[in-house]
């Protein structure tokens, strides 16, 4: 299950995000996730719940966003939706596309808390 390596990576650019930011806790993460990605939104779920123990992030409540699969038509020039397992223009009905949208793994928000003031800022 490759989503356990996708969630520890996740999670390595989570704790870097909550230490730069001087924060003890990570109370949300937000992802989005193509249908294209090669991620399982469940099997990522069920995964974030093992990998979370122990890091910053192990109370955090984790929300997976999907969206559509978009294509740019190359022949016609249109854009639009596309079925994940039938990529042709929805104008024109070629194959000659270009995906614009759909194949993302994005780390859209991340809500934190516990920040602590660094050294050499004032009150």
């Amino acid at each position: 299950m490759h989503e356990m390596s996708i969630c520890q990576g996740l999670l390595d650019q989570v704790e870097r995000i909550a230490r730069d930011q001087g924060a003890s806790r990570v109370e949300s993460i937000v992802l989005s996730i193509g249908p294209l990605s090669g991620v399982e939104a469940d099997l990522l779920g069920r995964a974030f719940e093992v990998a979370r123990m122990a890091t910053v992030a192990e109370n955090a409540e984790l929300e997976i966003q999907t969206g559509p699969v978009v294509v740019a038509c190359r022949s016609c020039g249109a854009s639009g939706e596309a079925l994940p397992n039938r990529l042709l223009c929805p104008s024109c009905d070629t194959w000659q596309v270009d995906l614009v949208q759909g194949d993302e793994l994005l780390l859209l928000r991340l809500e934190v808390s516990g920040i602590t003031a660094t050294a050499g800022e004032e009150d």
